[in-house]
């Protein structure tokens, strides 16, 4: 006991995928583990296209019980502004996302975490013994409040509680993301992905199709008022025109429209302190291109967890305990500012120049190998010199650095 307080090893703040994943992982290894979120219940609302790779469930090791399963799917498909459509096969899944988050949180419990819901955190203060750091007393909305622990992972999204609290980082560029579920979609079991600047510049459509003829039908954009706009132009431009669009099974009311605001200024400066991680997208942790996200949560909350595990055996929370986990994920998550580089040269490109370069690409992608990837260089700067001074060769390797391998989904 502190100050009247239960100490705890870690406290999780938000109950996303990322939370729920550090909250398992540290309960797992024997930590006393509080997980806590602000809404009344897990998984809504959902905000993202809801999708997982294979390669992604081999890194973490995770196997997805049935319930949790949408669809199977081969991997994605990237059509140009012409039409062009090439191939990204690359198998994984399309989840029903809400209940996803729900399966690890109950992991989590049944390991010996405690969760909280309609808890929110709004102070962290430092505590000390002496001189010596020994954890965070935070307060706010819930009465489980205060609520003191050794190491706080902050799971809190792009919110960023602790960047905020604490002025950590300041707070990231985002882009917008909404979309419909639709019915009756047609489908062969890829991810289609549209990048089409006539409805969105410097973002894209996407369908995403999942069981009983259902499918999310979505666009992320930088230009957040128009985001609805632009989406229902292309439904209505398109053969989703006659489409119904209904809410899905976890909304209860309103708009059927769904989605959110992701990160886009790459990862967090600031990404451990004394006796904090961050985690998710309150690190900054996106993929680029196509803005996946899931991946990257749940590896860092791996990382985090493994870190808290160490320090709190050491007696040592200060910052410098807790660097191994910026480390880790710096080791092994994809090269930001490669794909970041090779996103804004593809989306200075012109409508044609795009499908000169798309074009040039074999029909499946996954087989470009180094060979390859120079051969359609050659072939592109063959056809359209001046491609090379608009920087088409970062453009073409954006696409291969978003691959699920890369955490492109």
């Amino acid at each position: 006991m502190v100050g009247g307080s239960t100490m705890y090893d870690v406290l999780v703040i938000g109950a996303g995928p990322g939370g729920g994943n550090a909250a398992l992982h540290s309960a797992r290894a024997g930590l006393s583990t509080i997980l806590i979120e602000d809404h009344d219940e897990i998984g809504t609302p959902v905000h993202c296209g809801e999708c997982i790779s294979d390669v992604a469930c081999a890194n973490l090791e995770l196997e997805l019980p049935p319930h949790v399963i949408s669809k199977r799917v081969h991997g994605i498909r990237v059509i140009f502004p012409d039409g062009t459509e090439k191939k990204l096969t690359e198998e994984g899944y399309v989840l029903e996302k809400h209940l996803f988050e729900r399966w690890i949180c109950d992991e989590a419990v049944s390991k010996g975490a405690e969760l909280c819901l309609g808890h929110k955190v709004n102070s962290m203060e430092k505590m000390y013994d002496g001189e010596k750091f020994i954890g965070w007393r935070c307060n706010g909305k819930g009465d489980k409040f205060p609520i003191e622990a050794k190491v706080v992972i902050d799971a809190s999204g792009v919110a960023g509680v602790s960047s905020k609290i604490l002025e950590l980082n300041p707070r990231p560029h985002v882009i917008a993301g909404m979309q419909y579920e639709m019915l009756e979609v047609p489908t062969d079991d890829y991810l289609d992905f549209y990048i089409w600047p006539k409805y969105v510049e410097k973002g894209y459509v996407w369908m995403i199709p999942k069981s009983d003829g259902r499918a999310n039908v979505g666009l992320v954009t930088e230009n957040k008022s128009q985001t609805k706009k632009s989406l229902d132009d292309f439904i209505k431009d398109t053969h989703f025109k006659d489409l119904e669009q209904v809410s899905p099974s976890w909304k209860i009311k309103g708009n059927p429209a769904f989605g959110g605001t992701i990160p886009i200024s790459g990862p967090h400066e600031n990404t451990h302190a004394d006796g904090l991680m961050l985690i998710g997208d309150a690190a900054g942790f996106t993929s680029p291109l196509f803005e996946g996200g899931s991946h990257l949560a749940l590896k860092s909350a791996v990382f985090a967890a493994q870190t808290a595990v160490k320090a709190i055996s050491s007696g040592n929370l200060t910052a410098d305990s807790l660097a191994e986990y910026t480390s880790l994920w710096k080791k092994e998550f994809p090269p930001y500012n490669k794909i970041l580089s090779g996103k804004s040269a593809l989306f200075n490109l012109s409508d044609d120049d795009m499908s000169v370069m798309a074009q040039c690409f074999p029909d499946e992608m996954s087989n470009m190998g180094p060979h390859g990837k120079l051969l359609v260089c050659l072939k592109i700067l063959l056809r359209r010199p001046k491609l090379y001074v608009k920087r088409i060769i970062p453009a073409m390797l954006s696409f291969g650095y978003s691959r699920a391998k890369y955490y492109g989904w």
